[in-house]
């Protein structure tokens, strides 16, 4: 999944070259670099976080503002953060689901001859379910 979220960026006044970061759909999502490039991967990073709590917390997803509706404070500037949710699950995803299935006999015994792991196959399906309803 992947999402899109403005962020308004901020000097430092006291240190040259550094930004915080504020990401306005998401309530106290905050970070911040000693340089904009740092900044950025920071912003990005503290919002996917964000987003992953909720997820696993099975809360929706929060949607994003339209760029033009975020004013900065003055000195500030916005621009969007581009957040690839599946990567950062897959790296930082720490939740997880025990769950029980049923399938035929015949079918268990073919998953097992060709090593197919159920977990990832449903998990995999799970996903692209869940993709094609956000989409």
């Amino acid at each position: 999944m992947k999402l899109t979220y403005p962020a308004c960026f901020y000097p430092d006044e006291e240190k040259k070259g550094a930004y915080a970061v504020v990401v306005p759909d998401l309530p106290g999502c905050v970070s911040g670099g000693n340089t904009l490039a740092e900044a950025i991967l920071m912003g990005t990073d503290a919002a996917s976080g964000w987003v992953l709590d909720e997820l696993e917390d099975g809360k929706p997803v929060p949607p994003a503002s339209p760029l033009e509706s975020i004013i900065p404070d003055p000195g500030g500037f916005v621009s969007i953060l581009a957040l690839d949710m599946d990567t950062y699950a897959e790296k930082y995803g720490e939740k997880t689901v025990k769950k029980n299935l049923t399938i035929p006999a015949w079918l268990n015994t073919f998953a097992e001859n060709n090593h197919i792991n159920f977990s990832k196959v449903l998990q995999d399906s799970l996903t692209v379910m869940y993709q094609k309803q956000q989409a």
